[in-house]
Parts: C-alpha cells; sequence; structure tokens
C-alpha cells in the first residue's frame, strides 16, 4: 500500500496563524496516526510578499509547538535556558527537495513547457488595460468574470512572441466540461462550467503561480492527502483538472472548517488592526504618541486609519498597544507564545476546533483533555465537521490555567524561565536567587506564563513605593483587640531573629507566635500582608516573606507600623 504522506505548505508572508497551525498539525497528526510521512514546504514564489525571517519564524513556530516535520527545511532547536542545540528537525531524506518553491523554477518550467507544447498551456499577452475591459463587459453582462481563451487566438503567432522573450503570463487551458471533487469532509462537489477559467500558471515575473507549484510539488513529493481549511476549496477544481492534464494522481482532499471569532467574524490577521482602530480616540495627543512609537508619518497613520484593509507591522501594531496600554488579541502562534500560553495546550484546544475524538470522560462528560500521543492515535477524518469553528478565549485559558497548575514545579520553573528569557529577560534579572522561590508563587496563581509578575509585583518595587489599601488597613491593622498594628509589632523581633528564612521556617514561626498568643493565624497573616504589599492578597505567608526577605520585610513592617 502507498504509504500515506501529508504535507503543510504556509507562504511567508507573516507570522504562522492559528489556523495554519491547526492545519499543519490535523497533517500530522494524520500521518503519524497512519505510520505516514508529514512533510513541510514553503511556497514562496510570491517574490514581494515572502521573506526569510518570515520562513524562519514558521520554522520555529512549529517546532515550538511540537508539530516536528519528517521531511523539509532542517531547523535546529534551541534550549534558552540549556543553551544546547536540541536534534535537527527535518531534512531531505527522500530527496525530494528543496522545499522552498523559489528554488524549484527549474522543474516548474520543464512541467510547463510541456504543457505548452501539447497546447494545454498557452502564453497570453493581454494588458492590464484589456483585462480591465473584459471585467467591466462582464459587469455590464451581470456576470463573474472568467476568462477563456477567445475564439480568434493565434497560437503560431504567441508562441513565437513566447520564444523570443516577449514579457507575458502562461494560462492553463482549462477543459469545456464540469469538474467533479471528492472531498473527504463535504462529499462530492460538482463544479460546472462557468465557475472554472483559464487559470494564470506562470506570472509575468517568470514565477509559478500557487496552482502550478502546489499541483507539481504534491506529485512529486508523493503526498496522498491534503487537509487544509475551506477556503481553498474553490481553487480544487482546477488542481484537479491541472492534475488530469499532466498525468498526475489526485491526492485525497480533506477541507477543514474555518475558524471564528465568537462573535462570527472570521478570526484573521487584520483584527490586531481593528482592535486598535476602535480603541484609539481621535484626540491630536494620542496620535502624536502613536506617531512616535511607530515612526509613522500623519498621511501613513491617516491612510492606516481611513483604510479598513490595510495591515501595520506586528512590532508597530504592539508599540502602540503599549502605548494605548492595550491587549492585542492573540491571533498568530507568536501571539499566544508571547502571552504565556504552553504549546501542548495551545495544540489541544486547535485540535478541537472542527474536530473532536468522539470520546466520554468516566463521568459521562465530552473528553477534550488530551496530548499529542493521543491525538495522533485517534485523529480521523471522519470526525471532522462541517460547521465553521468558534475561538473561545476563555476556554482556552482555562485549559491553560490546569495545565500550568498540573506541571512538576521544576518543569515550570524551567518554562518560566525560558519564557522570561524571551520575553521579560530583566525579571530573572530583578530577582536573582528569588526566582524559584518566586516560581513556587506564581505557578497557583496564573492562567499563563506572562501573567507571573502580576501575583509577585509587591516584590518587584522599592519599599517605599507601597501604597496601602485604606479599607484593607481599616479592617486588619486598626480593629480587633489586640489589632493588627499591636500584633505586628509584637511578631517583628519573632521575624528578625528568625536564622531561616526560607518559607517553611517562616510559617513555622508565625503559626507558633500564633499559638503562643491564642491567635488564628488570619490575625496575624492579614496585617502582615497589608504591611508587605499594601493589600490582603498575595501568595502563601511564607512565600511572601521570604520574596522580600528578612531586611526589605522588616523594614516595610515598620514603615507600616509610623505611618498607618
Amino acid at each position: 500500500m502507498t504509504p500515506v504522506v501529508t504535507r503543510f505548505a504556509p507562504s511567508p508572508t507573516g507570522h504562522l496563524h492559528v489556523g495554519g497551525a491547526r492545519t499543519a498539525l490535523f497533517c500530522w497528526a494524520y500521518a503519524r496516526g497512519h505510520g505516514g510521512r508529514f512533510l513541510l514546504r514553503i511556497e514562496d514564489t510570491d517574490q514581494k510578499r515572502s521573506s526569510e525571517d518570515a520562513a524562519r519564524g514558521i520554522l520555529e513556530d512549529l517546532a515550538w509547538l511540537g508539530i516536528h516535520w519528517d521531511e523539509g527545511p532542517t531547523w535546529v532547536p534551541r534550549d534558552s535556558v540549556a543553551g544546547l542545540d536540541a536534534p535537527p528537525i527535518g531534512g531531505d531524506h527522500r530527496h525530494v527537495g528543496p522545499f522552498f518553491q523559489a528554488r524549484r523554477l527549474d522543474i516548474y518550467n520543464r512541467h510547463l513547457d510541456r504543457m505548452i507544447e501539447a497546447d494545454l498551456a498557452y502564453p497570453a499577452f493581454d494588458t492590464a488595460e484589456e483585462l480591465d475591459a473584459l471585467r467591466r463587459e462582464a459587469a455590464a453582462r451581470k456576470a463573474t468574470f472568467r476568462y477563456r481563451r477567445a475564439p480568434d487566438y493565434d497560437r503560431d503567432a504567441c508562441l513565437r512572441r513566447y520564444k523570443a522573450g516577449e514579457a507575458c503570463v502562461v494560462r492553463f487551458r482549462m477543459p469545456d466540461e464540469p469538474v467533479r471533487v471528492t472531498d473527504a469532509v463535504l462529499g462530492e462537489i460538482d463544479f460546472t462550467e462557468e465557475h472554472l477559467d483559464d487559470f494564470v500558471l506562470r506570472k509575468a515575473d517568470g514565477f509559478p503561480t500557487y496552482h502550478l507549484a502546489v499541483v507539481v510539488d504534491d506529485e512529486l513529493m508523493g503526498v496522498t492527502h491534503v487537509l487544509r481549511g475551506q477556503e481553498h476549496l474553490n481553487n480544487t477544481p482546477r488542481h484537479v483538472a491541472l492534475q488530469r492534464a499532466l498525468g498526475f494522481r489526485t491526492p485525497v482532499y480533506a477541507h477543514m472548517p474555518l475558524i471564528f471569532n465568537p462573535d462570527g467574524s472570521k478570526m484573521s490577521k487584520r483584527d490586531k488592526d481593528k482592535a486598535i482602530r476602535r480603541a484609539m480616540p481621535a484626540a491630536a495627543d494620542t496620535q502624536a504618541s502613536v506617531m512616535a512609537a511607530t515612526s509613522l508619518s500623519p498621511s501613513d497613520l491617516a491612510t492606516w486609519l481611513a483604510d479598513k484593509t490595510r495591515q501595520l507591522p506586528t512590532d508597530a501594531l504592539l508599540s502602540i498597544a503599549r502605548a494605548l496600554d492595550l491587549s492585542l488579541p492573540e491571533i498568530d502562534v507568536e501571539d499566544f507564545r508571547r502571552s504565556g500560553y504552553l504549546p501542548e495546550t495551545l495544540c489541544n484546544y486547535l485540535a478541537l476546533l472542527g474536530w473532536n475524538p468522539g470520546l466520554k470522560n468516566a463521568d459521562g462528560t465530552d473528553l477534550e483533555r488530551f496530548d499529542m500521543a493521543f491525538l495522533a492515535e485517534h485523529f480521523s477524518l471522519e470526525r471532522i465537521g462541517r460547521s465553521n469553528a468558534k475561538f473561545d478565549r476563555d476556554k482556552l485559558l482555562a485549559f491553560n490555567q490546569a495545565a500550568i497548575a498540573a506541571l512538576d514545579p521544576d518543569d515550570f520553573e524551567q518554562r518560566w524561565r525560558e519564557w522570561c528569557d524571551r520575553y521579560d529577560p530583566d525579571l530573572p534579572a530583578i530577582l536573582g536567587d528569588r526566582f524559584a522561590l518566586a516560581a513556587r508563587a506564581v505557578q497557583p496563581r496564573i492562567r499563563t506564563l506572562g501573567q507571573g509578575r502580576e501575583p509577585i509585583a509587591f516584590a518587584l518595587i522599592a519599599e517605599d513605593a507601597v501604597r496601602y489599601d485604606e479599607k484593607a488597613v481599616e479592617k486588619h491593622l486598626r480593629k480587633g483587640d489586640p489589632t493588627g498594628l499591636a500584633v505586628l509589632r509584637d511578631f517583628l523581633p519573632t521575624l528578625e531573629s528568625l536564622a531561616d528564612f526560607t518559607p517553611e521556617a517562616i510559617d513555622a514561626a508565625a503559626k507558633a507566635f500564633c499559638e503562643s498568643r491564642s491567635l488564628g493565624m488570619g490575625r496575624l497573616a492579614q496585617p502582615l500582608r497589608v504591611a508587605l504589599t499594601g493589600s490582603t492578597v498575595s501568595p502563601g505567608l511564607g512565600e511572601t516573606l521570604g520574596l522580600i526577605g528578612r531586611g526589605g520585610a522588616a523594614r516595610r513592617i515598620r514603615r507600616c507600623l509610623d505611618s498607618c
């Protein structure tokens, strides 16, 4: 039997969208579950929009997610903490590469020349003005514009111009017959002649279009199953017709549902631009600060604000968001990584967008929490739905919170340190040898790694920067018999005399102090929290004091006694 071969073929025009990540995940899972191969191919024939940086970013995103390809560009992941290289991912093991389409032009041209010779494709010399006239004519007839070779097309003359090197496009000569597409998710779909045209195979710049490159590459790389989003469905009859013309196999197609926001809009990279446009006031000083943060000119900013289709670069969007103190919606894999989601959690959640295992937990609820091994074992095309999937960020947050809480403490500490090294490098430097203790305090209190500063913010500020919540002061320091201030004053010598200032020793000393005075622990713990952090919310008492340190804690208590 022919082994299963799936592929993920992104265009390197920006960061990897979570929709693309889901496609890669499903392709990986299907290949793994059938003992096949999953390959990665970079479709970089759009020379104006493609970039090497974007290609590297896609490889890094996939490697971080744990979606490792069997064949494709070689990538060596790096452990940011240990500074070690991991085993490489990818490589051309069957000699079917290269895996960048811009390096495969000779391959495409050979097939194109064969098609031109057989009159399956032809050079076309229409000008932009001529094409516009054809579109206007179709619009006047209230018809969809479909390009077809004119009945009076002079093939010999056009071939002479083509061989002389005159600039032109090369178009596929679409047969005058309907094309039936058999889809593993959507069933059989008939595309009639009015939906098909003589589409371009090679652009005037000499680079192939997506249609030619993807069909040739799928054949030569042995792809047996094409899993992709439903936005590609209308391309499929073109590809099937082209495969038939070239004598190629037609792989199994499976078009997956689109991913939408909860409000019913398509989850798009433009969502970040939309969020800023909605949040940015028209005030001149705000726009001036935005221009200063991004180096945008007044005209560039005005154009972007007026044109809802325009997108700013990610760095510019992040700079504007910081200037406006605005949280942007996560759209790309890098967005979720920056926010502090665990890769296995993101993969788990993405797998549920359009697919479900159809299994139950012991309590009868739907099984939704699983790892990559489970996905590879149970994934099937039959369980992919037809309806669009909705991205529920609250559900993803709940998944991530549970996953963080379940991590081994040492594993959490390393993951948080890796995240900090990439996105918040100042934090490990500030904490120093307190980092492990901070990780212990943070782990049960956050939903994402990006929230790590919040529970320990009190330990990152100067002693005189603590601001007291007046209601907490009144309730926990001034009331009671003895008052909280009196309890603090009595406990201070015990605190200062502790030789071992670990959380365990601190908790034991606090417990002994309360027992000796017949006080409930809350009568000491809450006054201490107010004195040390300004509020009644903090990690455990021992962790809170340990993060501040003996000297710092004593000074904060004295300051509180003097000022409250």
